[in-house]
């Protein structure tokens, strides 16, 4: 399994979570900056728990409109897993 971690500015526990995948994977997952705009292969794409800009701002929002959250929307219409934990970013 090859998963890819989406890292936000002022996300945290994306080192647990990859630490987590690379264990029960045995495969480091790919980490993956928000404003990157292509996604490797991968099959499951996992956001991690953060409040970039503050809960009342609606980081998930925000977030929507970086270059990477483009290729997430298609990968996950195919259906590709995705998983987001403790963030906004579910709204």
């Amino acid at each position: 399994m090859r998963a890819a971690v989406i890292i936000f500015p002022g996300s945290n526990r994306e080192r647990d979570v990859c630490a987590a995948l690379a264990r029960a994977s045995g495969q480091e997952p790919l980490r993956i900056w928000h404003r990157d705009a292509d996604l490797p292969p991968s099959d499951l794409i996992v956001l991690p728990g953060g409040f970039a800009y503050g809960d009342y701002l609606r980081c998930g929002a925000i977030a929507a409109h970086s270059p990477i959250m483009r290729e997430v929307r298609e990968r996950a219409a195919k259906g590709t897993p995705s998983s987001a934990s403790a963030t906004d970013f579910r709204s």
